[in-house]
C-alpha cells in the first residue's frame, strides 16, 4: 500500500510517537509510507533517524499565503503519488484533507484521535468525521463512546487500536537491574518505587512524592523512589523543592536522560503512572509491564484499558496512592495476580498486534472499492 502518515504534531509526545512508530512498522512491513511532518520538530528529526521518508508541510500556519502554499504542495504530492491511505493523527490540516478527498482525490481518509481532548459535537464535526473521514481510530474506550453517543460516528467506521511496544527491546533485563540498581545505590532489601515519564505537571510527580512520603511516615523504611526522567515542561529544581518539601530527598533518585530506558525500568520492583490527565496512548504504561514491571496506576485515559481496577485510583488521590503502593509491596499474592494480569494484556500489544490491527482496518477499507 501506498500511505501518507500526517503526524503535524511539534512536540514528541505519545501522538508524535504512535504515529511515527506506526509508521516504521508499516514501512518494515514493505508499505511505502510517507510520513507528512512539521520542518524541524522533534517528530520530524525522529523520522528521518528512523530512515523514515519524510516530506516538511506547514498546515498548522494561520498565515494565508504559507497555508495556500501548502495546499498547493499538498495537491502536488497527491497527484505524484497517488496515497491509498492518508492517516491524520492531529486535528489541524484534517479538513483540508477532507476537503481534497471530496474533489475526488482517490484516497481512503483516517482520521486518528490520540489525543484525550475531546472534540467538539457540533454539526460540521460530526459531518467530518461520520461521512468524510473513511474511518475514525481512537486509542481508548473513552474516547470510543465518545465517538460513538456525541459525535454520531457509525460504529462499523469506528476502531479501537491500542499503540503497541517493541517487545524486543523492552522486557525484563536481569543484567541492566542489577547495574542500574548498583550504579544508583539500590539495595536488593530495597523496593524501588518508579515513575517513567517527562517532568510535566501532568504526570503527577508531586502526588506520587506525597503518596511516598506518606508511606514513610507509615513505617516503610526499606523504600526508595527513582523518577526516570529529564527536564522538558518543568524542570528539576521544582521536583527537588518538593522532595525536600516532603522530606525524601534522602530516597529519592533521579535518573537524568539515558539510553538504558529498559534497564532503568527494569530496576524498578513497582511502575506508577500518577498522571492527572492524558494518557490517551500511555506509552510508558506499556514499557514498564513490557519489562514485567508491576503497574500501579491512576485511572485516566487508557488506563482503565490496560490495568486491572484493583491498581487504579482517582487522580490526584496521593492516599489511595500510598494504600495500593503499600499492599504492592506487602501483598505478594497481589503482585503475583497483577503479573499475571499484565502478562495477559501485553500478549496482545506487541508491536506485530498493532501493525495486524492497523493493516486489517487500511486493506478493510480499500477492499470496499
Amino acid at each position: 500500500m501506498k500511505i501518507f502518515q500526517v503526524i503535524n504534531v511539534r512536540w514528541f509526545n505519545a501522538t508524535a510517537w504512535y504515529a511515527i512508530y506506526l509508521s516504521k512498522l508499516l514501512a518494515d512491513d514493505g508499505h511505502d509510507v510517507i510520513v507528512l511532518t512539521l520542518e524541524n520538530t522533534d517528530p520530524d528529526k525522529k523520522a528521518r533517524e528512523l530512515g523514515l521518508k519524510t516530506i516538511p508541510l506547514d498546515i498548522n500556519t494561520n498565515n494565508p499565503l504559507r497555508l495556500a502554499k501548502a495546499c498547493s504542495k499538498i495537491v502536488s504530492l497527491l497527484r505524484q503519488h497517488e496515497p491509498d491511505i492518508v492517516n491524520c493523527h492531529r486535528g489541524e490540516g484534517f479538513f483540508l484533507w477532507g476537503l481534497l478527498k471530496l474533489a475526488n482525490f482517490e484516497y481512503k481518509l483516517v482520521r486518528t484521535r490520540g489525543d484525550q481532548r475531546l472534540p467538539r459535537s457540533d454539526i460540521f464535526n460530526r459531518w467530518l468525521h461520520a461521512s468524510v473521514a473513511d474511518a475514525v481510530v481512537v486509542t481508548n474506550r473513552r474516547m470510543a463512546q465518545h465517538f460513538l453517543e456525541k459525535m454520531k460516528t457509525p460504529e462499523s467506521a469506528l476502531w479501537l487500536i491500542h499503540g503497541g511496544v517493541d517487545k524486543k527491546r523492552f522486557h525484563f533485563d536481569e543484567t541492566g537491574r542489577i547495574k542500574i540498581r548498583a550504579e544508583f545505590g539500590f539495595q536488593s532489601d530495597e523496593h524501588v518505587i518508579g515513575l517513567l515519564g517527562r517532568f510535566d505537571r501532568v504526570k503527577g510527580h508531586l502526588e506520587l512524592i506525597k503518596a511516598i512520603a506518606r508511606l514513610r511516615d507509615q513505617g516503610q523504611k526499606n523504600i526508595r523512589l527513582f523518577l526516570i526522567g529529564f527536564d522538558t515542561a518543568m524542570d528539576s529544581t521544582q521536583i527537588q523543592q518538593w522532595l525536600q518539601e516532603y522530606a525524601i530527598e534522602d530516597i529519592t533518585t533521579i535518573s537524568g536522560k539515558r539510553k538504558d530506558v529498559t534497564a532503568c525500568i527494569s530496576a524498578l520492583d513497582t511502575g506508577v503512572v500518577a498522571s492527572l490527565w492524558s494518557e490517551a496512548i500511555a506509552r510508558a504504561a506499556l514499557e514498564i509491564m513490557a519489562c514485567q514491571r508491576i503497574l500501579i496506576s491512576t485511572d485516566v485515559g487508557v488506563m482503565p484499558d490496560i490495568v486491572p481496577q484493583e491498581a487504579l485510583t482517582a487522580p490526584g488521590d496521593d492516599a489511595t496512592m500510598a494504600t495500593l503502593l503499600a499492599k504492592a509491596i506487602t501483598d505478594r499474592q497481589f503482585r503475583e495476580r497483577l503479573q499475571e494480569q499484565h502478562k495477559s494484556t501485553m500478549s496482545q500489544l506487541g508491536g506485530n498486534d498493532f501493525l495486524n490491527r492497523t493493516i486489517n482496518l487500511y486493506t478493510g477499507l480499500l477492499e470496499k472499492n
